[in-house]
């Protein structure tokens, strides 16, 4: 897609995003007002699926300091035993392959809401252990999603603590030379996951963060109506967050495709040079000794229209 149509692009899937969504909504409403007299229309409750309400936390403090908090609500999946398997992921079995695990994997995602899907960030907890209480997490699998340019990253990533090479143009407001350093808290009652991005001449000067509680799951609860138009708000707020950028003066960055088709390739290649391109340093991999030194596991796709 040219950049230059980008704009008209984004302006037409908000239109057909915004009527689908309306249409759909009204469909929800008919279905749930239906399940309060009939239970053939009640939402079937998953013991696989947890619930979690928390909030993603921005903060910018280069050039300039800017900061936002956003309420969210995640589904924490588990891919072996769920009826539900959201569009467009990982099975379990694909994960464990990827990520060397033998025990449960749990997905944690903001599933599709009346008709529009957009998470962000999902992440893949690969545990090692047959056992429910033997389990403890091995590694993580990211799957990072750009907007609006439809594109996906997916990479394993040490929980405890890693640096890996930023291989997606994420924000116009931020360039390539970034890496990311994350941590990911095994969930739990609570979860946490936080990404500081280390800049060779801003330093540290982005973190994103996610803190969730779990909540009690009642017998009466609809998944539709508690993700209900979630991730439609999630988009609307993130481009007001980049309006207010532009207001202050930050410069825009295009996207690196459009001037270099084999950015991706070059990105990692210089991430290799600064050792963010090695899955786990020697010592830093207790359960699975053989990604000691190894190349990280990376993929790249596009994601299914539309995904503003």
């Amino acid at each position: 897609m040219d950049g230059a149509f980008l704009p008209l692009v984004v302006f037409c899937y908000f239109i057909y995003t915004s009527i689908t969504s309306f249409i759909l909504s009204i469909v929800l409403l008919i279905r749930y007002t239906l399940s309060q007299f009939y239970t053939f229309f009640s939402s079937r409750v998953d013991d696989a699926i947890s619930l979690y309400e928390g909030t993603v936390i921005h903060e910018r403090r280069h050039p300039v300091t800017h900061s936002f908090k956003t309420p969210v609500r995640f589904a924490l999946i588990d891919l072996d035993c769920s009826s539900y398997i959201p569009p467009n992921h990982l099975s379990a079995q694909e994960a464990r392959s990827i990520a060397g695990t033998n025990g449960p994997v749990h997905l944690l995602t903001m599933p599709p809401s009346v008709g529009y899907q957009r998470s962000p960030l999902s992440l893949y907890y690969c545990y090692d252990g047959q056992q429910s209480l033997d389990n403890t997490l091995g590694h993580c699998i990211a799957e990072v999603t750009n907007s609006p340019w439809g594109e996906q990253v997916r990479f394993i990533f040490n929980p405890n603590s890693d640096l890996v090479a930023k291989s997606l143009h994420i924000s116009p407001f931020m360039d390539m030379l970034g890496d990311w350093h994350m941590r990911a808290k095994a969930p739990g009652n609570s979860l946490s996951v936080s990404i500081l991005v280390k800049h060779p001449e801003l330093g540290n000067y982005f973190t994103a963060s996610l803190t969730a509680k779990k909540l009690e799951i009642t017998s009466n609860i609809d998944y539709a109506l508690f993700f209900w138009l979630k991730p439609q708000i999630g988009a609307i707020l993130t481009y007001w967050q980049s309006f207010q950028l532009m207001l202050k003066n930050i410069q825009f960055i295009e996207h690196p495709r459009y001037k270099n088709p084999g950015y991706i390739e070059e990105n990692l290649k210089a991430a290799k040079e600064r050792g963010c391109c090695v899955a786990f340093p020697t010592g830093d991999s207790k359960n699975n000794p053989e990604f000691e030194g190894r190349e990280r596991w990376f993929s790249w796709t596009s994601v299914k229209w539309p995904w503003i």
